[in-house]
């Protein structure tokens, strides 16, 4: 090539370079532009409750929340982490600050006092935190996406991995002895803000993140994906300061500790990955120090927590993670030993085997030693049920909850939507661009898939990762279908290979290049693809758009539906006037303003948080579900007869507190409250699953009362004077209250028992863990020893620490909850069969 030709290709490279840097600026503004505007929609649409409702706290749990957010702003710390709360668990009481993840706590009140001051009072931080944080989710969703696009990550694809994992072959980078850098290319922008995208109004994520739902998922959501985020960063291809990002992750896990007890998942899932790696070969020097450091410093805080303490290396659920720990620094002392020694790849795999037997034998030794003396936690049952091939977990107290119950099939189009579709497309993806952050996005998203299915509350996980492979898949194609019209990226590190592979090739006389031929095809053959790539590429992008925008109307209108918080409801009347039904609250406010201060209220543990929250007064039992044996007792008074209900709650309340009108109301919770009485008090039904405790349907198809329900105090409360014979002893019960709408119902109980009112009451009827702690956990009254002796302690299936596992009962229990679906089963296809309408 002559001096002049080499003039004139370097002149037109210079003519070429001005636009090209004017389109790729142009693009990154129109895509910071865009960025900022997912955000303010993002925000936008978590105030649709505050803009609708007003600043309300939604739902049960968030009203704990706000109280023991309020008890630690006024109090302090120290006498946060030392508060017995006798209003709570009456008469037992509840050591809240050991009991609770006061990670949310601490932030709202930082918040309030270094942010907001008095610009806001207490109770409007707690209900704007969910959104704020959702938009923050939203942003890390993104980053994500974005760090698992970086070319520099995501070179090799996984049958390349795995053949280097077989095969002990070197990593590409190795071969051609070059250390990637990652620039700013079009690709992982695009996925940034995709993912961001699908994030900020996706519905699995808005059911924790809506303004008033003060719930502990609201804050940890984010901190999950914080951690993860810093994780996958920490292992960035040429990152040499690796444990730096892993010390961030350490503090950002630390803090989801403090937020939610679904940390155990976060510590399992990178644990699980850096598993992973080992199994792909990918092991290296940068791997070790990220999750090494990672763990002990994540370990060393998360123990510092009361209600953590000592399980991160005790309890079975998390002693996985340490177990890899373990395995690292087995597997660094290996490849340090073979480097020094130099040894040849024979002898190495010998070392390395002889130091994994050893090593094997000594934590079999520890295992066998430790288990007998109940060292090893059991395995909670929300987790063992995750496993299990029953869909329950042997715990009907457990069982009970809605959130726990399996997912249906079209739980995820109803939470994910679109991008049911979507995100597969996106893990395909990473596993063609694999490396070690997109290894850890499909792992997680194999993993959230399988815990979502067993409990639907758990489709929220699938929130991010459906995000960030949607938005990986999104960007990829968007970026395929620009760069058809438009080269808005510079020249890949590839193309920079293969150009100085190419100029080394150009010696000799003449000075030609020996690709120019097949360079010259390469051109011919994409100047015939262009204008059909150019026709695919704008279906591509017209089928996108029309997605996207059913999705974003789809999230919007369900988001709407998340917004409506349980404590208010919207109702419409017969002539179609929208009137909102505020019945709960009515009926707590009246409790507050018409019972004496030291009133005890006795209702389903379900409403514990807001009778305590909102009416200030004493309950019997809440959310905290810690004592299966106590709401067993409460479950007794209700499911039991008018009579022996009468004689045991007049030692425990002043009121009894129901609710009435229908749907969701305490008659139809009633034959899981059986269940549960049963579980401890086993002459209340005939069998575990308290068959005949039920409804039944006539032939036109009503539901009524068995008559084993029909005689319960829970039937008499609730339909009192709606149900013909039906009636409630004025000398026993007298109703007080009925709210406007009929949906919640106050009983007076009559002649209470004085004296185990005052007994209860007398603090030096406690019990305390040391003399004049503070740790005094209250006692039942002596006039309850009769009832309270009929009952059997319930010993879970996890508690294989404990003698007396009742396993006669939980394998009837099984039996009886597997005969009853194949009956709901059955009916439904009859129901549903063809011809059924005729």
């Amino acid at each position: 090539m002559t001096n002049k030709n080499q003039n004139n290709i370097s002149s037109n490279d210079e003519m070429k370079g001005i636009p090209f840097l004017g389109r790729r600026t142009v693009v990154y503004m129109i895509l910071f532009s865009v960025a900022i505007r997912i955000l303010i929609e993002a925000y936008r649409i978590r105030l649709i409750a505050i803009r609708d409702f007003g600043l309300v706290i939604h739902e049960f749990d968030p009203y704990f929340n706000l109280r023991a957010t309020e008890y630690l702003y006024e109090h302090g710390a120290k006498k946060f982490f030392q508060w017995f709360d006798y209003m709570v668990w009456y008469p037992l009481g509840r050591p809240v600050g050991t009991t609770i993840y006061p990670g949310m706590q601490f932030t709202a009140v930082w918040i309030k006092r270094y942010i907001t001051g008095d610009r806001m009072s207490l109770n409007d931080v707690c209900c704007y935190i969910p959104a704020w944080f959702g938009v923050l989710a939203t942003f890390l969703t993104g980053l994500i996406a974005y760090e698992c696009t970086l070319p520099c990550n995501c070179s090799n694809s996984i049958f390349w991995s795995l053949w280097n994992a077989l095969f002990n072959t070197r990593e590409r980078d190795e071969v051609t002895n070059l250390k990637k850098t990652c620039s700013h290319t079009f690709a992982p922008l695009l996925s940034f803000v995709c993912a961001m995208a699908a994030m900020s109004v996706i519905p699995a994520h808005l059911m924790r993140s809506v303004g008033g739902g003060f719930d502990n998922e609201s804050v940890a959501m984010t901190a999950m994906i914080l951690t993860f985020y810093l994780w996958i960063r920490s292992l960035r291809s040429g990152e040499d300061k690796s444990y730096l990002w892993g010390i961030a992750t350490g503090f950002a896990y630390f803090y989801m500790v403090a937020t939610w007890g679904g940390y155990v998942f976060v510590l399992n899932m990178i644990g699980l990955h850096a598993a992973l790696l080992v199994l792909l070969g990918r092991f290296s020097t940068k791997v070790y120090l990220a999750y090494s450091i990672f763990y002990v410093i994540g370990t060393s805080l998360a123990i510092q927590i009361p209600v953590v303490g000592w399980s991160p290396l005790k309890s079975l659920e998390q002693l996985g993670a340490f177990a890899i720990f373990f395995g690292y620094q087995i597997l660094q002392y290996c490849e340090i030993t073979i480097r020094k020694r130099e040894m040849a790849k024979k002898d190495a795999w010998k070392f390395r085997m002889k130091v994994i037997m050893i090593a094997s034998a000594i934590g079999l030794v520890a295992i066998v030693l430790f288990t007998p003396t109940g060292y090893f936690g059991p395995i909670s049952s929300r987790v063992r049920g995750l496993f299990v091939k029953h869909t329950k977990t042997g715990n009907p107290l457990v069982d009970s909850v809605a959130e726990h119950q399996p997912a249906r099939a079209n739980s995820y189009f109803q939470y994910l939507h679109h991008f049911c579709t979507i995100a597969p497309i996106g893990f395909i993806m990473t596993l063609i661009w694999f490396g070690d952050g997109p290894s850890f996005v499909a792992a997680y998203g194999v993993t959230a898939y399988f815990f979502s299915h067993k409990m639907v509350r758990l489709i929220l996980l699938m929130a991010p990762v459906t995000s960030i492979l949607g938005g990986i898949a999104l960007g990829r194609l968007g970026s395929w279908c620009l760069h058809q019209f438009y080269a808005v990226e510079g020249p890949s590190q590839e193309s920079t290979v293969t150009e100085t592979k190419t100029t080394k090739k150009k010696r000799g006389g003449k000075g030609k290049s020996v690709t120019s031929g097949i360079d010259r095809v390469a051109t011919e053959e994409s100047t015939k693809l262009k204008w059909p790539k150019r026709v695919i590429s704008i279906g591509i992008a017209i089928m996108s758009l029309l997605v996207w925008n059913s999705f974003h109307s789809y999230c919007w209108k369900i988001g709407k539906h998340l917004s409506n918080p349980s404590i208010i409801q919207v109702g419409q009347t017969r002539d179609g006037k929208v009137v909102y039904v505020d019945d709960y609250r009515e009926a707590y406010n009246w409790i507050r303003e018409n019972t004496p201060e030291d009133s005890r209220i006795m209702a389903w543990w379900d409403y514990g948080y807001q009778i305590t929250s909102i009416a200030n007064r004493t309950t019997i039992a809440d959310g905290n579900t810690w004592n299966h044996e106590h709401i067993a007792l409460l479950a007794r008074i209700f499911t039991g007869p008018v009579e022996e209900g009468y004689k045991i709650a007049r030692h425990l309340a002043d009121y009894i507190l129901v609710w009435a009108g229908g749907g969701g109301d305490d008659l139809a919770k009633s034959p899981h409250l059986a269940r549960i009485a049963n579980s401890v008090f086993r002459n209340m039904c005939s069998d575990p699953v308290c068959s005949k405790f039920t409804f039944i349907q006539n032939r036109r198809g009503e539901r009524k009362p068995s008559p084993q329900m029909m005689k319960s105090l829970v039937n008499h409360l609730v339909s009192y004077q709606f149900m013909q014979d039906i009636k409630v002893d004025p000398s026993m019960f007298q109703e007080v209250f009925r709210s406007r709408y009929g949906k919640v119902r106050v009983y007076k109980i009559t002649y209470i028992d004085e004296h185990s009112k005052k007994w209860a009451a007398d603090p030096k009827n406690r019990k305390c863990d040391v003399e004049g702690g503070w740790f005094c956990r209250g006692q039942y009254p002596p006039a309850l020893d009769q009832f309270l002796k009929e009952g059997k302690d319930f010993a879970q299936l996890e508690d294989f620490n404990k003698k007396g596992y009742d396993e006669d009962y939980v394998r009837q229990y099984f039996d009886g909850i597997k005969q009853k679906e194949e009956r709901n089963t059955k009916k439904a296809s009859v129901k549903n069969a063809p011809g059924r309408e005729l």
